[in-house]
């Protein structure tokens, strides 16, 4: 049976647009780090740890064959922006940067 494998890990860096601090509040990066987890998950990039401040977010997870980096981030960025969105007035106005990091991890590493 022909198989395809690959494990491919990644550690994906991006920040708010003009690196405002649209994530100081605790409860909030929390969320947003959960988010971008779940989303990823979702994609079948299974997140390994996920952090950031109050300007810019660290995703470390693998990615799935499926998928092109440039469509994982751009769809880690819409989904997590739409739901910031509803988390009240005050992130309205949020964005994320239009470029990104990604760095391969070994997995020994």
């Amino acid at each position: 049976m022909p198989q395809s494998l690959s494990n491919v890990i990644l550690h994906i860096v991006f920040s708010t647009k003009d690196r405002r601090p649209f994530l100081a509040d605790n409860a909030i990066r929390e969320s947003m780090h959960q988010q971008l987890g779940g989303t990823s998950k979702t994609l079948k990039c299974p997140p390994i740890i996920v952090g950031g401040t109050e300007d810019h977010v660290h995703l470390l997870a693998r990615q799935a064959r499926t998928i092109t980096l440039s469509d994982w981030v751009k769809e880690l960025k819409r989904v997590t922006s739409l739901w910031i969105k509803t988390q009240g007035p005050s992130y309205k106005l949020f964005q994320w940067q239009s470029g990104y990091g990604a760095f391969s991890v070994s997995q020994s590493k």
